[in-house]
C-alpha cells in the first residue's frame, strides 16, 4: 500500500515537474509572438528604423523559446500512456478530441508560417511577411485556447455523458464542454499573465542595458529606450485588468469549487463577515490554520463583493474530497503579492513618465530588473492553485486521482523521474543559458534576425516603409 501511494506521488511529481518546465515556455511564445505583430505592424506604419531592430532582436529570442516549448511539450503525451492510462482511457473521448483540435488548428497554423515569419523577411512581401507574423501569434493564441478548453472541462465538466459499464465519458454538448463554465475566465486569465509575463522580461531587459550605459556614462540607445517604454506600458494597463479578472475568475471558482476556495483561503468553518487571512499555516490534522493574521470582514467582501457574504470552510466537504491547503494557501498568496508587485511597477513608471523622467530613474531600472522572473513565477503559483486546488479529483467531482493513475510500480517511477530532473536541467538550462548570453547584448541599429541574409539592414535603412522596393499595403493541463 505505502508503494503504490507513493508510486502515485511520484507519477504526480512528475507530471507537475514536466508541465511546470513546459507551461513558460508557451506562456513566453504567446507574449513575445503578439509582441513581434506590434513591432512590426508598427515599423510597416511607421517606417522609424527601431521597430524593426527591436522586432529582428526578438525574433531570435523568439525561435528559441518556441523551440524549447516544443519539446517540453512531447514527453506530456507519453506521460499520459504510460502513468495515466485510466484517465486517458475515460476521459480521452472528451480530452483527447480537444488537444487533436490544438495540433490541427494551432501547431499546424504556426508550423505553417513559422519559417516564412523567421527567414522570410527579405524573400517576400512585406505585407506577407507581416501577415505569417500575425498569423504565427494567432497559432499561440488558439493553442492555448483549446489547452485551456481540456482544462477547464476537467475543472468545470460540462455537455458529458457517462457510458454504462466503462465509466467513460463521451460528449453529448460540444459547445457546453468547451464554453464549460471556468473557461471564459481561465483563458482571460492566463492570456494576460503571458502578456505581463513577457512585459517583465522585456522591461527588465531594457532596464539593464539603461544600467550599463548609466555606468559607462552614455545615454541608453533609442532601440533600448522604446523597448523600455512598451514594457511599462504594457505593465500599466494590463497589470490591473488582471486584477480585475482574477477576481472574475475567483467569483466563478467560488460558485463551481467552493472547496477550493476554502482551502485557498485557509477558512475551516463557513462564515459571513469572514476575514481575510493574510498569513497562516493551514493544518490539516488539527482542522486549524495555525498563527493565522487576517483583516475583518476583508474576506467576504472580496469573495462575495459583500461585507456580510459567506464564506465557505472546508469541514463544509468530507475530509476525504479537501484540496491540501497547506499547498495552495501560500502559492494564492504569492500570486497575488506579485501581482500587487506588478500593479505598483506600473504606476511607478507612469508616474516617471508624467515627470519626464522614466529613462533617468536608476532605482527604477534596478526594480524592472528584479521584476524580470516575476510573472512567470506569479503563473506558475496560480497554476499550482488551480490544478492542486482541484484535488483529489482529476475530473472535477467525478474521477478520483487515485483511480486514474496506471498500474506502475515504485522503481520504474523513481527511475523515470530521476532521468527527467537530470536531462531537463541539462537541456533547458543550456537552452536559458544561450537566452540569457543573447539578451545580454542589447539591440543594434540594423539588428540582423535568424537569417543569414545580410540585406535586413538595407531594408530597414529607408525613412519609411513606402519607399522600400516592392512594399506592399500595411495591413501548451494535466492530472498533477
Amino acid at each position: 500500500m505505502v508503494s503504490t501511494a507513493t508510486a502515485l506521488l511520484l507519477a504526480r511529481f512528475q507530471f507537475a515537474f514536466t508541465v511546470g518546465f513546459h507551461i513558460v515556455f508557451p506562456a513566453f511564445s504567446i507574449g513575445l509572438a503578439a509582441y513581434l505583430a506590434v513591432l512590426e505592424g508598427t515599423w510597416l506604419k511607421t517606417g522609424r528604423q527601431v521597430y524593426l531592430d527591436l522586432y529582428q532582436y526578438w525574433l531570435k529570442v523568439f525561435s528559441i523559446v518556441f523551440a524549447m516549448g516544443v519539446v517540453s511539450g512531447l514527453v506530456m503525451s507519453y506521460e499520459f500512456g504510460t502513468n495515466w492510462s485510466v484517465f486517458s482511457r475515460k476521459a480521452g473521448p472528451i480530452t483527447g478530441v480537444l488537444l487533436s483540435y490544438e495540433v490541427m488548428t494551432a501547431f499546424f497554423l504556426e508550423a505553417g508560417f513559422l519559417g516564412v515569419m523567421l527567414f522570410g523577411m527579405n524573400k517576400v512581401g512585406r505585407g506577407l511577411h507581416f501577415a505569417a507574423t500575425c498569423l504565427v501569434s494567432l497559432g499561440t493564441l488558439i493553442s492555448m485556447t483549446w489547452i485551456l478548453a481540456s482544462n477547464s472541462w476537467m475543472q468545470t465538466p460540462r455537455g458529458y455523458m457517462i457510458e454504462p459499464g466503462t465509466g467513460r465519458f463521451l460528449p453529448a454538448d460540444w459547445l457546453a464542454i468547451i464554453f464549460n463554465p471556468s473557461f471564459p475566465f481561465r483563458l482571460l486569465h492566463m492570456g494576460l499573465a503571458a502578456f505581463l509575463s513577457v512585459a517583465f522580461v522585456v522591461g527588465a531587459t531594457a532596464a539593464g542595458h539603461m544600467l550599463a550605459a548609466r555606468r559607462r556614462g552614455e545615454r541608453a540607445s533609442e532601440p533600448v529606450r522604446v523597448m523600455f517604454s512598451m514594457a511599462m506600458w504594457m505593465a500599466t494597463i494590463v497589470a490591473p485588468l488582471q486584477l480585475v479578472a482574477g477576481d472574475m475568475h475567483g467569483l466563478n471558482t467560488l460558485e463551481h469549487q467552493p472547496a477550493k476556495i476554502a482551502a485557498m483561503e485557509g477558512d475551516w468553518t463557513s462564515e459571513d463577515h469572514a476575514p481575510e487571512l493574510l498569513f497562516g499555516i493551514p493544518n490539516m490534522k488539527t482542522e486549524h490554520t495555525d498563527y493565522a493574521v487576517g483583516i475583518p470582514l476583508l474576506g467576504s467582501l472580496i469573495l462575495t463583493h459583500s461585507l456580510d457574504g459567506k464564506v465557505p470552510g472546508m469541514k463544509d466537504f468530507p475530509a476525504q474530497d479537501r484540496p491540501p491547503s497547506y499547498v495552495i494557501f501560500f502559492t494564492f498568496r504569492i500570486m497575488v503579492a506579485l501581482g500587487m508587485a506588478m500593479i505598483g511597477m506600473g504606476l511607478w513608471s507612469l508616474i516617471l513618465r508624467r515627470r519626464g523622467q522614466i529613462y533617468d530613474s536608476a532605482g527604477l531600472h534596478r526594480a524592472a530588473v528584479v521584476m524580470a522572473p516575476v510573472g512567470f513565477v506569479a503563473l506558475l503559483c496560480g497554476w499550482v492553485t488551480t490544478e492542486v486546488g482541484r484535488q483529489p479529483w482529476t475530473v472535477y467531482g467525478l474521477l478520483r486521482t487515485e483511480n486514474s493513475v496506471s498500474p506502475i510500480m515504485l522503481p520504474s517511477m523513481a527511475l523515470t523521474m530521476t532521468a527527467f530532473v537530470v536531462v531537463y536541467f541539462f537541456v533547458f538550462g543550456s537552452g536559458l543559458i544561450l537566452l540569457v548570453r543573447m539578451l545580454r547584448h542589447a539591440p543594434q541599429t540594423g539588428e540582423q534576425g535568424p537569417s543569414t541574409d545580410n540585406s535586413t539592414s538595407v531594408l530597414g535603412a529607408r525613412s519609411h516603409p513606402h519607399e522600400l522596393p516592392g512594399h506592399d499595403t500595411p495591413h501548451g493541463s494535466g492530472p498533477a
